[in-house]
């Protein structure tokens, strides 16, 4: 291990139905670092990297978005990893610091998306979800619905096969996270629905309604990483928030060879990557108090609580059941609203997630406050693939 690593200043737009305000990405760029630089208390001109996250642009438009906060010749990276775009670019970024590449640096995250599921955009080469494509299609076929609650829905469904989860519990899950967004002024939508309404949302995917799926959004994460030194330098301890343990994976074998809908998701990609942050970390499942995961669809949500080992394997309906996951409970998971509610703009996701949980470690989640937060867990994915798990713990620097 290298050096301790920190996050000084974190900060995001609100997330936004695509095409329902008059900005680009350089706006959100702007909006979400300037955020992040301010809280951080430093200018631009601190930043020695920049790692700068989006699915869909063109081949500079890291810089672009960067340039709109200052130009001064720093290396830009750009970051493109899927829905774990955002962490991917805190990953590096992380690294550059722990590393003793860099004293500060700035991992930004954004995206300008389309209305609509998510499509291909290039159909002239190879598909980058190809096996994945044809591992579903084996198992379960293609059906007249979006991939990727195909993909998830049928997660879902092998979890309700082995494990006898209900439609009811994956329910619960859209149900908890649209309560937990009335709370979050970032949040595309802040609306509140009965269960009964979860249930008979249109279905797109089975056991998926369209309640318990994320929307296509518009917005920008951004999260300024830097060393102890530059955190005394600055005196910036009383709100460093200490990255304790922070793993990246991507596919293993048995995502495609044990023929599991549940691991063809990124099943095992998780459960490493959270085993491999708790080592780093010294902190178990057990000591984690609030939890932001990549709830792309409830069902996702229900298989990482396992993964991550929240509760144990085949368990989670019945932690659903309990509460567990909900304030009050044994963990908050995704106060935010989560992706089903608060929206996911792909690039911007991992940083968004990161802002989240540094406020709550820093007591100033507002409404959505969860009491006494001390250990907080961070879970982004995507698919093709990479899952990103990172502990965080408030500094304690003397």
């Amino acid at each position: 291990m290298g050096r301790k690593v920190y996050v000084i200043g974190v900060g995001m737009t609100k997330f936004e139905k695509p095409g329902s305000r008059d900005w680009d990405y350089p706006d959100m760029a702007k909006e979400a670092g300037t955020k992040a630089l301010e809280d951080a208390g430093i200018p631009y001109s601190e930043i020695e990297q920049a790692c700068v996250g989006y699915c869909y642009g063109d081949s500079t438009a890291g810089e672009r978005a960067v340039y709109t906060l200052g130009l001064t010749g720093i290396p830009i990276y750009n970051v493109n990893n899927n829905c774990a775009t955002g962490s991917t670019a805190l990953f590096m970024a992380k690294q550059f610091i722990e590393g003793d590449l860099a004293d500060c640096a700035l991992a930004l995250g954004f995206e300008k998306m389309e209305k609509g599921s998510l499509g291909m955009k290039y159909t002239d080469r190879v598909n980058p979800m190809d096996k994945h494509a044809q591992a579903m299609i084996e198992k379960r076929g293609f059906a007249k619905a979006p991939p990727a609650p195909q993909f998830f829905g049928n997660a879902g469904r092998e979890h309700m096969e082995k494990y006898g989860t209900t439609a009811e519990q994956f329910a619960k899950i859209g149900w908890k996270n649209h309560k937990h967004s009335v709370n979050n002024p970032y949040s595309q939508f802040q609306d509140e629905y009965s269960l009964e309404d979860i249930l008979n949302a249109p279905m797109v995917y089975e056991p998926l309604t369209k309640l318990q799926c994320c929307p296509t959004s518009d917005g920008a994460g951004a999260a300024i990483l830097a060393s102890e030194a530059f955190v005394k330098k600055h005196g910036l301890q009383d709100q460093a928030v200490e990255i304790l343990g922070m793993a990246m994976t991507t596919d293993y074998a048995s995502s495609f060879d044990e023929k599991s809908d549940i691991k063809l998701v990124g099943y095992d990609m998780t459960k490493t990557a959270a085993r491999k942050a708790y080592e780093q970390s010294g902190q178990g499942p057990e000591n984690v108090d609030v939890v932001e995961l990549h709830d792309c669809f409830s069902a996702n949500e229900m298989i990482t609580y396992e993964a991550l080992g929240l509760c144990p394997e085949g368990k989670a309906g019945e932690f659903v059941d309990s509460g567990a996951q909900t304030y009050g409970g044994q963990v908050v998971v995704n106060p935010s609203g989560g992706l089903i509610s608060k929206g996911h703009p792909l690039g911007a996701t991992g940083l968004a997630q990161c802002s989240e949980l540094n406020w709550q470690l820093r007591g100033q989640a507002d409404k959505r406050q969860v009491e006494g937060a001390k250990v907080a867990l961070q879970h982004n994915l995507g698919l093709g693939g990479a899952a990103v798990v990172t502990v965080y713990r408030k500094a304690d620097i003397r």
